[in-house]
């Protein structure tokens, strides 16, 4: 069994800083690729930034130069500064990893932490 907890979202006005953290615990022997996603209402879930075991890292467009993904291997943790923020970053974060369990590699989710930015 493998899990993904999340922690830091919340209500922040905008221009203002949050820090999402995601830790995988359980059977999980590697992780690849982590990430964070997001969903706002009557939206598909996107990418938000993501980075993988060696440390490069992909982001959206629209949060680039404002949002830095970091991960600590050590801990299975994935960070998720927010600087900056704007009203349409307001959305469900989802943490998501690429992990090895048992022999099968997997993607895993975290259950979502409410990110709300007001104007």
């Amino acid at each position: 069994q493998v899990q993904l907890v999340e922690s830091g979202g919340g209500l922040v006005q905008a221009g203002g800083s949050l820090r999402l953290s995601c830790a995988a615990s359980g059977s999980i022997f590697s992780i690849n690729r982590m990430g964070w996603y997001r969903q706002a209402p009557g939206k598909e879930r996107e990418l938000v930034a993501a980075i993988t075991s060696g440390g490069s890292t992909n982001y959206a467009d629209s949060v680039k130069g404002r949002f830095t993904i970091s991960r600590d291997n050590a801990k299975n943790t994935v960070y998720l500064q927010m600087n900056s923020l704007k009203p349409e970053d307001t959305a469900v974060y989802y943490c998501h990893c690429n992990g090895l369990s048992g022999y099968v590699w997997n993607n895993y989710w975290g259950q979502g932490t409410q990110v709300t930015v007001s104007s």
